[in-house]
């Protein structure tokens, strides 16, 4: 058999769920396994919805986990990284804390620099979302449930909110996000992993190989709120629309490079409607690993991990250098609740937020 992979055909997917401890106000926190037939392995915990560990193969078929992550809640708790967790209600940026909608202004919390970042102090990482676990033709699942409370961190409206995970036998890992309010508000949920295709704790994502498919990003100011304009990433360092090294130009003297202390950028995704696409490729040649990005979203944020310094440690004690782990967070653009000509992110009673994100993984 020249397929590249072993399969145990009598294997299927399955679903596990074990306790992970308590939060530091105790509550309980669940951790569930995924498991494909071809031995992929994603565990999420509650707390969060936070993906803690991905297990997929390399070029020889040996499994590693390519995710950054801690070995407990309270290290969680104790870092503010994001690390693999569920983003809301508003991912990246809202300049200075407001909004208005309706007519009213909306004060948030402003938690980076004089801005508000990832929902506020406490947002969707912080919460223990409920939890169900099944399987299904899709493959292993894992449903999470959280109601934000009108009010909850300055947003307007009682949000319901369901994600599923789903861990493909292609070996994907899928997010299906959907919501719901009782009043008008905004809302722009992602997903944010640090991923290193080398394995968690291999050094830097400097040797990656990235495209992404969009050519145009949001050019921010000092602070990384939008200017409003869609600059054209040719001639720049931020053309990924054929593979480049995430290293070669990240030192480039470029001023939106030195605002985001290398990339921290929105990119506008190529593409027309709501449909999937493919948003971004990342190959990394010393496992053989790739990992390819499609969604629904408009916008994908690609973060170069710069606010890693190696202070931290994270599991089984690894060491998280400078840049040694990106993210690609499927998105609408920052700050649109402020910036009329970017898509809206309102969402009205009697509407539904949807938006689906696959990370899918092969090897070459």
């Amino acid at each position: 058999m020249a397929l590249g992979f072993t399969m145990n055909i009598s294997a299927k997917p399955k679903v596990t769920k074990d306790n992970f401890g308590q939060t530091a106000d105790g509550k309980a926190v669940e951790i569930y396994t995924l498991t494909n037939s071809r031995g992929s392995e994603a565990r999420i915990m509650t707390y969060g919805g936070t993906v803690v560990s991905l297990k997929v193969p390399d070029k020889n078929g040996k499994l590693g986990d390519v995710v950054l992550g801690y070995d407990s809640v309270a290290d969680y708790e104790k870092h503010t990284g994001f690390f693999g967790a569920l983003i809301g209600r508003y991912g990246n940026r809202i300049a200075k804390g407001k909004f208005s909608l309706g007519g009213k202004e909306y004060t948030l919390a402003t938690n980076n620099g004089e801005n508000h970042l990832h929902g506020g102090v406490k947002g969707y990482d912080r919460v223990v979302w409920t939890a169900r676990g099944f399987t299904n033709a899709a493959g292993a699942n894992l449903e999470l449930n959280y109601l934000s409370k009108d009010g909850e961190e300055g947003y307007p409206g009682n949000l319901n909110i369901t994600v599923v995970y789903t861990l493909t036998e292609a070996n994907e890992l899928k997010i299906v996000y959907s919501a719901t309010t009782d009043k008008a508000t905004v809302v722009n949920l992602t997903h944010h992993s640090y991923f290193n295709l080398a394995g968690a704790g291999s050094g830097t994502i400097l040797d990656h190989e990235l495209t992404i498919a969009g050519s145009k990003f949001t050019p921010t100011d000092a602070g990384s709120i939008p200017t409003g304009e869609l600059k054209n990433v040719k001639g720049t360092p931020f053309d990924f629309m054929k593979p480049v090294a995430i290293g070669k130009r990240i030192e480039q003297d470029e001023q939106q490079l030195k605002f985001g202390k290398g990339y921290d950028h929105n990119w506008v995704l190529n593409k027309a409607g709501k449909g999937m696409t493919l948003a971004a490729t990342v190959y990394e040649k010393t496992s053989g690993r790739v990992m390819k990005v499609m969604t629904t979203e408009p916008g994908l944020q690609f973060y170069s991990g710069n606010f890693l310094d190696g202070s931290i440690k994270g599991k089984s004690g690894q060491d998280y250098p400078f840049r040694s782990g990106f993210c690609l967070e499927a998105q609408h653009y920052p700050d649109s609740p402020n910036e009329p000509k970017f898509p809206s992110t309102v969402l009205k009673p009697g509407q539904k937020y949807s938006q689906t994100t696959v990370y899918q993984f092969s090897v070459r």
